[in-house]
């Protein structure tokens, strides 16, 4: 359900219909984080995080179990409407000073990069015989950043559960692998600092990974790959503006009542939030608990997507979809290493 809708219904009424769902959503998002922090507690870094496991927390709750009607309003709620508010609060995440930092050359080496990265994948996609909007999502995770763009553009293009589900699940775990991997590409390579941090930006999915992954070849690295992955992520808000003017798969006009918006209100909310945070009017002090209220309201969304997925729908629909991401991931490390070559890093 939109968050706009929730303005015609009295606020009591909505949060009777909407706790039970919200309270088994936020139950499911609980675990997750769990697991995630149990992770960093043994190992010292988190391998797959909360967002992902929510998912397949929830899967396992579905498998077991259906949740009945007195559920479903709020992991509705939950799916689409705190999910939508989690993309709106993302644009104030993007920080123009670091952005000015890359350069002009860089700015738009990266953005072009990441046009022909979704179309490539989406290509690869259709080839490979996925759903147009599977295809698309996997396309967009990997071309801008990973799990957080599969969630963002699932709304615009009206994305079913199932196939959002099974696009972060497996792109997911295919981050993990790139993560690990990259550093001995770059090695084998004989990249630089400047040049493997590059690289780290326009190859990793995760800010975290990021660092991660560019961590061997110093701070240097680091530094710059984070700069590059802002540069990425902020195409995110371009893409859905894109992408809300040209979904596939929009069904004929048969009048406006049945028309979707031309522009999402959550569109418009990434770049609103965005413009304040350029023009100052977001305090440095309010970025963490933007942050934080961001990422839990896009748990909770993950954690309902997933408890309207079966397990054994992920199992059937994993082989094509690694398969596009691995292809599509593999042009993508290509097309960023002729980048770092052609500006000379």
């Amino acid at each position: 359900m939109p968050v706009p809708a929730l303005v015609h219904r009295r606020p009591l009424a909505a949060l009777r219909d909407f706790a039970p769902g919200l309270a088994l959503c936020a139950a499911v998002g609980a675990a997750a984080v769990a697991v995630e922090t149990g992770q960093r507690l043994v190992f010292g870094r988190t391998w797959v995080e909360a967002l992902v496991l929510a998912i397949l927390c929830g899967a396992v709750v579905r498998t077991a179990w259906a949740p009945g009607p007195r559920w479903q309003a709020g992991v509705g709620f939950a799916r689409r409407g705190l999910l939508e508010v989690a993309v709106a609060l993302l644009g104030a995440a993007i920080d123009p000073a670091a952005l000015a930092t890359a350069g002009p050359a860089l700015v738009a080496g990266v953005a072009a990069l990441v046009v022909a990265a979704i179309a490539a994948g989406f290509a690869i996609g259709r080839l490979l015989r996925l759903p147009a909007r599977m295809a698309l999502l996997v396309a967009c995770g990997n071309a801008i950043c990973g799990n957080s763009a599969i969630a963002a553009v699932a709304p615009v293009i009206a994305a079913d559960a199932d196939d959002v589900a099974v696009s972060i699940a497996f792109t997911a775990a295919l981050g993990i692998a790139v993560m690990v991997l990259l550093p001995l590409a770059g090695l084998a390579v004989g990249l630089d600092r400047a040049g493997f941090g590059v690289l780290a930006g326009l190859t990793v999915y995760a800010v975290p990974q990021v660092a991660a992954a560019a961590a061997p070849f110093g701070a240097i690295a680091v530094q710059i790959g984070m700069v590059v992955k802002l540069v990425r992520v902020a195409m995110l808000g371009p893409v859905c503006l894109a992408l809300s003017l040209v979904r596939p798969g929009r069904a004929p006009s048969a009048g406006a009542a049945s028309r979707p918006p031309l522009l999402p209100w959550f569109v418009l909310g990434f770049a609103a939030t965005a413009a304040c945070r350029a023009a100052g009017l977001v305090p440095d002090a309010a970025i963490a608990p933007i942050d934080v209220v961001a990422r839990t309201a896009t748990v909770l969304a993950m954690a309902a997507l997933g408890l309207g997925v079966d397990v054994r729908m992920l199992a059937r629909a994993g082989v094509r979809v690694v398969a596009a991401a691995a292809l599509s991931l593999s042009l993508l490390a290509l097309a960023a290493y002729g980048l770092v070559l052609g500006v000379g890093l």
